[in-house]
């Protein structure tokens, strides 16, 4: 760790940016008030603990410009075990999540071109494009991307990401951690969690040499505790809208799911979800619903599509409907109760097995049946997502189970969740109108 480096890190992140951005979060709470093109009219006042999103998110990617030198880095896969390298004190950043704020702010398309100029299709996910495309190109929204001492990608959300981090491997010429997970059809046998728990074990040793220290089984177990803990807040802030109406729309739960992807083992995860909760529950209390006149409420399968959040928010919020549940935002927190404090290395093989991409389609449907009885659905839109083929597949089929056997209206909306020249506005319009119709 050079002196240089520690010196530009402590006055320049610890010094000055951190204090900024903590000195502007507290006056953002104090004067809160919404966006000035809010729609007070239809929508609810947004979450006033959202400002504490956007400062956790913020001095994350800050940091992320200046910790090069200071602490080691890895860049990981969304659905992979971190624990070991948050106890290891790696400073971790998860491109999904880095293309995901791309779309968000519209700079995908950009982006994903640079990678797609030098040859790589346009039929590749666009999270990886445009990872691909911002290493190569190095444009990114939010300044500078640190550079990886380490991947570690894990299998259990689709094999795209096992060739797309052998490419970043090549580019930055760094070890590479591959956590292979067997697919899970019913239940995971024994000696399945097995093989990915001494896949782990292995792991450590690879990841102690680059963190130049060892990894203390006490702290890795702190570590485990906090992710538990964070993952059993977001579970309970999700259920929260089994009340009518729903306190929280699951376009904000999409921007709010962030720090329990790229922060989540943190205190700080904890201690944000912990007065998010409080904040919804006082919504609850006094018959604040996310949607004002809440008449429909709505299931969304898959992931989001970023570009369009306010859009689709606003268009369901002007005819009453409430997208309450999503299988995407509920995957976060479903195996929180797999999580074992006491036996971290196993329980993580237990949990990271068992995310919703890893399973079967069967296991999908019981999954959105659950949700559209407990949290009492009139429909559902099964976003087909260009760029994700695990979880899309079997949807056809998904659509018409949820029409037949539980009458709910189903719809199949495609788009990409990243690059917008998948997405055709008036025809989305259009569909959108007939399935409000077949809902009343």
């Amino acid at each position: 760790m050079g002196l240089k480096e520690n010196i530009k890190y402590l006055f320049s992140y610890k010094l000055i940016g951190e204090s900024l951005i903590k000195l502007n979060t507290k006056k953002s709470y104090k004067n809160f008030k919404p966006p000035k093109n809010w729609r007070t009219d239809i929508l609810a006042p947004p979450l006033k603990t959202g400002v504490f999103t956007k400062e956790i998110i913020t001095r994350h990617y800050l940091e992320g410009r200046y910790v090069n030198g200071v602490k080691p880095v890895a860049w990981v896969t969304s659905g992979a075990p971190i624990e070991i390298l948050k106890a290891l004190g790696f400073y971790i950043l998860y491109p999904e999540n880095h293309g995901a704020l791309c779309g968000a702010r519209k700079v995908a398309l950009e982006i994903s071109e640079e990678a797609e100029k030098r040859g790589y299709s346009i039929d590749i996910c666009s999270y990886a494009r445009t990872d691909i495309g911002s290493t190569l190109s190095k444009k990114t929204p939010v300044g500078r991307l640190p550079k990886p001492d380490l991947l570690l990608c894990c299998t259990n959300i689709c094999q795209t990401v096992l060739y797309w981090y052998r490419v970043l491997a090549e580019y930055y010429k760094v070890p590479l951690i591959v956590i292979d997970t067997p697919f899970v059809y019913d239940e995971a046998r024994e000696h399945d969690i097995e093989y990915v728990k001494k896949q782990l074990e292995a792991s450590i040793e690879v990841s102690e040499r680059v963190a130049g220290k060892s990894l203390s089984f006490s702290k890795l177990k702190e570590v485990v505790r906090l992710s538990k803990m964070a993952a059993e807040l977001w579970l309970e802030i999700m259920n929260a809208n089994k009340n009518k109406p729903a306190p929280i729309s699951v376009f904000d739960q999409f921007i709010h799911m962030a720090p329990i992807v790229e922060k989540r083992g943190d205190s700080e995860t904890v201690d944000f979800y912990s007065k998010m909760l409080d904040e919804i529950n006082d919504r609850i209390k006094n018959g604040i619903g996310a949607v004002k006149n809440e008449r429909k409420r709505v299931l969304w399968d898959n992931l989001p599509i970023w570009y369009k959040l306010k859009f689709l928010s606003e268009f369901l919020a002007e005819n009453g409907v409430s997208v309450v549940a999503s299988t995407y935002t509920n995957a976060w927190g479903e195996l929180a109760p797999m999580m074992d404090i006491e036996r971290p290395i196993e329980s993580m093989a237990r949990t990271y097995i068992y995310p919703i991409l890893n399973r079967g389609t069967g296991h999908k449907l019981k999954t959105m049946e659950t949700m559209v009885k407990e949290f009492e659905l009139d429909g559902a839109i099964l976003h087909s997502d260009r760029s994700c083929k695990p979880y899309s597949v079997g949807q056809m089929d998904q659509r018409i189970k949820l029409l037949n056997e539980l009458g709910v209206a189903a719809l199949l909306l495609e788009a990409d969740h990243s690059d917008p020249r998948a997405f055709a506005d008036e025809q989305v319009i259009s569909r959108l109108k007939a399935f409000v119709e077949m809902m009343d």
